[in-house]
């Protein structure tokens, strides 16, 4: 009897741990669906947060994008809106040539340099190698051409020294701006054009690489300028010395997507500058004015036009590190140490 009860009560307890091992079994087969469950919901929720952040992202770079040429926009039709209140109040011509827009110029020329001061802490170093008489000024092309405007500014609001300017002529296409750009002195640059400024004892300023430079040069600071000598010839005909100038950052400051080839392609047939700009990083523009390629008789302008290349890449070795880097060139607006030129 005593038998029969042990074995009954140790059958109820095997039974049990036996009941109690299945019922664990069961639950956890019936766990592995629902686990699979939440872990696809989790799945599903990163994916969303990963497609909504990617879409914001986009639209974010989208803005930044298209806010550059905006901004531009705005700023050069309130130069040219200043230009027009100052010609309608003065009851003035169109000889813009004429000592009476002198005070439209100063203005434009103080609007300029306090935004590069407030945008990049823009500086010139080597401003002794330019003379007052003529001279061809010969600059690297960044992305946007703020810099040289910021120079013009410059040279106009410290120096009272206006100095002429070669620009393409997709500028005089935009509608209102050709009065801003006439009282700027801005011209397409014909040769006889050109030369007359020069003899008549003024400052010159063009960027052999142009639209070409400006969109598909690279951090690395190349220069574009394929075959050109047309300017190296226009020196030894007016008989001037080239000035070279060089900004240091401009391309962290505003780049281009010029390495994505069919952007390219489409500049290639078209010439117009399709290419997207993006921009506005508050990096330090350095100018760095080197010392003048006097002018010589006995050079050709094949010689001149080498001997103006390897200037300015001198300035570029000198004054940029290469490759150029964003977070760098803005570190540099704090670094309060004046570089020796």
């Amino acid at each position: 009897m005593l038998r029969r009860n042990v074995r009954s009560h140790y059958g109820v307890s095997v039974y049990a741990v036996v009941k109690q091992e299945m019922i664990s079994r069961n639950e956890t087969f019936t766990s592995v669906p629902v686990f699979t469950s939440c872990l696809l919901g989790e799945w599903t929720n990163t994916a969303d947060l990963i497609l909504h952040t990617a879409v914001h992202l986009t639209v974010f770079i989208a803005i930044f994008i298209i806010s550059v040429p905006i901004i531009l926009t705005g700023v050069c039709y309130t130069c040219a809106f200043v230009a027009l209140i100052y010609q309608k109040v003065n009851n003035l011509n169109n000889d813009y040539s004429s000592t009476s827009w002198d005070n439209a110029r100063l203005v434009i020329g103080h609007i300029l340099t306090g935004i590069g001061r407030i945008l990049h802490g823009y500086e010139i170093h080597g401003a002794e190698n330019i003379p007052k008489g003529p001279a061809l000024v010969v600059y690297y092309h960044g992305a946007i051409p703020i810099d040289y405007s910021f120079f013009l500014a410059n040279r106009l609001v410290l120096h009272g020294q206006c100095c002429y300017s070669v620009v393409d002529h997709f500028l005089f296409m935009a509608p209102g701006l050709k009065t801003l750009l006439r009282i700027m002195n801005f011209t397409t640059g014909s040769r006889e054009e050109c030369l007359k400024i020069l003899k008549n004892g003024n400052l010159l300023g063009i960027s052999p690489g142009g639209l070409r430079e400006a969109l598909f040069s690279d951090k690395n600071y190349r220069l574009l300028w394929g075959n050109r000598t047309g300017f190296a010839q226009l020196a030894i005909d007016a008989k001037v010395a080239i000035i070279p100038l060089f900004t240091e950052n401009i391309r962290e400051g505003y780049r281009t997507l010029g390495d994505i080839w069919p952007l390219r392609c489409l500049y290639e047939r078209t010439r117009l500058p399709l290419v997207p700009i993006y921009g506005f990083f508050p990096v330090k523009f350095r100018a760095h004015i080197g010392e003048p390629i006097a002018y010589d008789p006995n050079i050709t302008s094949d010689e001149l036009v080498q001997k103006t290349k390897i200037a300015i890449e001198g300035l570029i070795r000198r004054h940029q590190k290469i490759p150029g880097n964003l977070i760098r060139a803005i570190l540099d607006r704090f670094d309060k140490q004046q570089k020796p030129d």
